[in-house]
């Protein structure tokens, strides 16, 4: 597979990290015993600004089934913007997309959007679609390895991926506990798409998908995911994220790389999913990664915020439009998500 365009899409409601940090605390002084508590952990998490799916005066009084209705409506927007944006860089007209991934963990909806973007887009009534739930931000990584292995049984179809991630509409206003507090201050709202062609496309051009790897960690479903009740989704964020990437990713990413004759030192761009400082500096750590590999990462981090399953897409396509891979190179997109699991894929740079 040929990675041929990554486009990505934001609500226009952007605010900077400070006045996002004096609405919250306002809201939560009547409530919460240390309102500077919030402050510091919203100042630690390494965020610049973020977008969010609604104006910020809209969230006090915001309920699970309004919220959920609003995922809908904005996610279809963006998903539609994404999508649109990265066909035309690709080439093709939407009725030459043969097959659709769509993921997100942040809302429901029943027809899924993908099947909304059939109708708003001129989709052909039998593209192929497969709506992904509960991956979470693994997703990005896991949904380019899906669309690879269907494209390798059809090399000459078109495929893309689409994200959408609106975290700021699952807030939980009366969770005072640290995960929710981390999360208000950490997550952000966009959209995403990828268009993958097989290598027999005759548009092909782009990044190839050489290998993917998935590793599921038994034993660990509580250190990441939801707990979902009567006000929706409520965050499950443990502290051992960090641990699990020192404890795996090493052994992971070697065997994973000596499977395609290659070392760590082979790799001349990482293209990493922004979890969080704690989380990147693990990465860094445990990997032993030169100084800058992942200031892409943080950069769109800083920017945008954690975008779940789009985050991973936002920085790939940052590294795309700085010209990386070069012609040759071994790249690695990597993530890791509710499972606990992670996801590996192997690019080269097209020649």
């Amino acid at each position: 597979m040929r990675i041929s365009a990554v486009e990505t899409a934001l609500p226009p409601h952007a605010y900077g990290q400070e006045e996002l940090i004096t609405a919250i605390t306002a809201y939560w002084r009547a409530t919460h015993q240390n309102p500077r508590r919030v402050e510091q952990l919203h100042r630690a998490v390494a965020v610049g600004g973020r977008h969010l799916a609604l104006p910020l005066e809209a969230y006090p009084g915001l309920r699970f089934g309004a919220a959920n209705q609003a995922f809908i409506e904005v996610g279809t927007d963006l998903a539609a913007a994404a999508l649109s944006r990265a066909l035309a860089t690709a080439g093709i007209s939407p009725e030459g997309l043969d097959a659709i991934f769509f993921t997100t963990v942040t809302g429901v909806a029943a027809p899924s959007i993908d099947a909304r973007l059939v109708n708003r887009l001129g989709l052909r009534d039998d593209v192929k679609r497969t709506p992904m739930f509960g991956l979470g931000c693994v997703a990005g990584a896991a949904g380019i390895a899906r669309m690879a292995d269907y494209l390798r049984g059809h090399p000459g179809h078109a495929a893309a991926l689409v994200s959408v991630e609106l975290c700021s509409l699952t807030l939980q206003r009366e969770d005072l506990s640290i995960p929710n507090l981390i999360a208000s201050g950490l997550f952000g709202d966009g959209a995403a798409a990828v268009v993958g062609l097989g290598d027999a496309h005759p548009a092909a051009r782009g990044p190839r998908v050489r290998a993917s790897r998935s590793r599921f960690y038994p034993g660990t479903e509580s250190v990441m995911g939801w707990d979902i009740g009567d006000t929706g989704f409520r965050i499950v964020l443990s502290a051992e994220v960090p641990a699990m990437v020192e404890r795996h990713m090493r052994d992971d990413v070697d065997a994973f790389l000596a499977g395609a004759g290659l070392r760590r030192a082979d790799i001349g761009t990482w293209v990493c999913h922004p979890g969080g400082p704690k989380v990147l500096q693990a990465f860094e750590g445990t990997l032993a990664l030169p100084p800058g590999a992942l200031q892409r990462t943080w950069d769109s981090l800083a920017a945008v915020g954690n975008l779940s399953s789009a985050s991973v897409l936002f920085v790939l396509r940052d590294t795309l439009a700085a010209g990386r891979p070069a012609a040759g190179e071994p790249a690695l997109l990597l993530a890791m998500g509710p499972g606990f699991c992670s996801e590996l894929v192997l690019l080269e740079g097209a020649a």
